[in-house]
């Protein structure tokens, strides 16, 4: 799926079953459908080339390698009148495509100062505050060329990001990435994406 006015990246499968994202100063994103409750994620994933370092809470210059994010299909308890009128609005023009109501976004990139000093290190994306919420697990000078790990609870991310509450269920996963405003060079991996045992 495309952004508006900004050239997509290259998805392509792996042998092992993952997704390889290529791109020169492009974005895009594939998304997947998914039901039930949040439970803990696990992936491992990799990027051989990237953008630089951007700051990821300003519209422009938000920049990131690859993002995993988990949509969901109820708002924060925090999300008010103007934000639910907003996703409305969307909502109406995206026809019969449901849109998450509040979303996690894990990302490799930016500088890692975006989420300090806020609960979990999650801040608000500078293009749907009141929706989604990031996390930087990996910063742009994180090593490359070499596979990493990761878990987290959705549902204890959930409750850190929105407030306290019902976690509502899960409604999409998305792989994503956005090169375009760098003009970066991308080339990423990410593969064994699967639910976990919360321990």
């Amino acid at each position: 799926m495309e952004w508006t006015g900004i050239r997509p990246a290259e998805f392509t499968a792996t042998q092992a079953g993952g997704v390889r994202i290529r791109a020169q100063g492009q974005g895009s994103f594939v998304a997947r459908p998914l039901q039930g409750q949040a439970g803990c994620l696990a992936w491992r994933w990799r990027v051989d080339a990237g953008p630089p370092a951007t700051d990821l809470t300003r519209r422009g210059g938000d920049d990131r390698a690859i993002a995993i994010s988990i949509g969901f299909s109820g708002f924060g308890p925090q999300a008010g009148f103007a934000i639910r009128t907003q996703h409305a609005v969307a909502q109406a023009s995206a026809g019969q495509v449901r849109l998450p109501r509040s979303a996690l976004t894990y990302v490799w990139g930016g500088t890692g100062r975006e989420g300090q000093g806020q609960p979990g290190g999650f801040f608000p994306s500078p293009w749907t505050s009141g929706i989604t919420k990031i996390r930087v697990l990996r910063t742009a000078d994180a090593v490359r060329g070499q596979w990493v790990e990761e878990r987290v609870d959705l549902g204890a991310d959930w409750r850190t990001a929105f407030g306290s509450g019902d976690v509502p269920p899960m409604l999409e996963l998305v792989i994503s990435t956005d090169v375009e405003d760098t003009g970066a060079r991308l080339d990423a991996q990410v593969e064994n994406i699967r639910f976990v045992p919360c321990r």
